[in-house]
């Protein structure tokens, strides 16, 4: 890929799509940021990129979107675990997006994809898992469905629409430039740092720094095979009561809770109030029974050989990554309110 050439990054104002942008910016890459609301400026402020309106559920708009664009950082996408009805507003927003993001692209002769896909459409029954395990059998949740669906969907319809296609498979991203709302990963940290985990939910994060990710698309479009798919992410897991104990170790003066064990059973009385709760006032809530059943305990470990080895990928490690995120919700307490 050339300097000069016009790459495009959809979902530019969410927390990978914007440090995507501003690393390419960096780079010398022309870029081209799409989001669905154009009026909300604040993520590129002081960027030099051009701003345009698309929104993955209307093809029409990214066929306009993605005139004259050789690569198509494909990150736009419904990133939530929670909704009031998961299959409409998560799985087939985040599948009938990438239908059209992909046939817009081929139509506007795009000549490569980087798809985000997400470690959520990995296969967990061999530890450390790899991209060769194929993909994740556990259809309990809508928004890993999506992940695991939408990019077999969109190797498919690559191939038959002659697009070239690299998928990247993220996990738990924070750090880097953030504005509300925040995404899942970076909002676990918020509620680490507003003392609001009670309990040892045993459930287990890989945290990876979002700039990394970013490095890690933009190697996928200059050195990824077309037809592949790259773990970006850490090789171990950190479950959150370590998290917690991590932030308080780096800064004691914070004087964090440490999450407290109890039974399981107790667990899901929690969750279960959580989730009438949600449902009565709309807001997401902090934990849910299905979080339990199918996180607690899951050890999210990766052999990430391939990203090294084939694209140069070199992601700082969990604790560094979670020092750098920690430290920029403390400098920004708008963001921790």
């Amino acid at each position: 890929m050339t300097k000069n050439n016009m790459s495009l990054v959809s979902g530019a104002n969410g927390h990978l799509g914007n440090n995507l942008v501003r690393f390419l910016l960096d780079k010398g890459i022309p870029v081209r940021a799409a989001v669905r609301n154009v009026n909300n400026k604040k993520p590129f402020e002081g960027l030099n990129c051009g701003l345009v309106q698309a929104d993955i559920t209307d093809k029409a708009s990214f066929v306009k979107a993605l005139q004259g664009v050789e690569t198509f950082y494909a990150v736009g996408a419904a990133f939530k675990l929670w909704a009031k009805d998961p299959k409409k507003e998560i799985y087939d927003i985040n599948i009938q997006g990438t239908r059209n993001t992909i046939e817009a692209a081929a139509e506007a002769g795009v000549k490569k994809i980087v798809y985000v896909s997400s470690i959520a459409a990995l296969n967990y029954t061999h530890l450390p898992a790899k991209e060769s395990n194929g993909y994740n059998p556990d259809r309990r949740d809508m928004y890993y469905n999506s992940k695991n669906d939408g990019e077999k969907i969109a190797f498919e319809l690559a191939a038959k629409l002659g697009i070239e296609l690299v998928s990247v498979m993220p996990s738990a991203m924070i750090g880097g430039e953030a504005f509300l709302p925040l995404n899942v990963s970076y909002g676990v940290l918020k509620l680490i740092l507003n003392k609001r985990i009670p309990v040892d939910t045993k459930i287990t994060l890989n945290w990876v720094d979002v700039k990394d990710v970013a490095e890690g698309c933009y190697l996928a479009a200059e050195r990824g095979c077309s037809g592949e798919r790259y773990i970006l992410a850490n090789e171990k897991c950190m479950t959150i009561t370590d998290t917690t104990i991590l932030a308080n170790n780096l800064f004691p003066e914070l004087k964090l809770n440490i999450p407290r064990s109890v039974p399981k059973g107790i667990l899901f009385m929690i969750a279960g109030i959580m989730e009438f709760t949600a449902r009565m006032n709309g807001k997401p809530p902090v934990l849910t029974r299905k979080d339990i059943s199918m996180f607690s305990g899951l050890q999210q470990d990766f052999d990430i050989s391939k990203a090294r080895n084939e694209l140069g990928f070199n992601p700082k490690s969990p604790e560094k990554a979670v020092k750098a995120a920690l430290e920029y919700l403390m400098k920004h307490p708008e963001i921790l309110k």
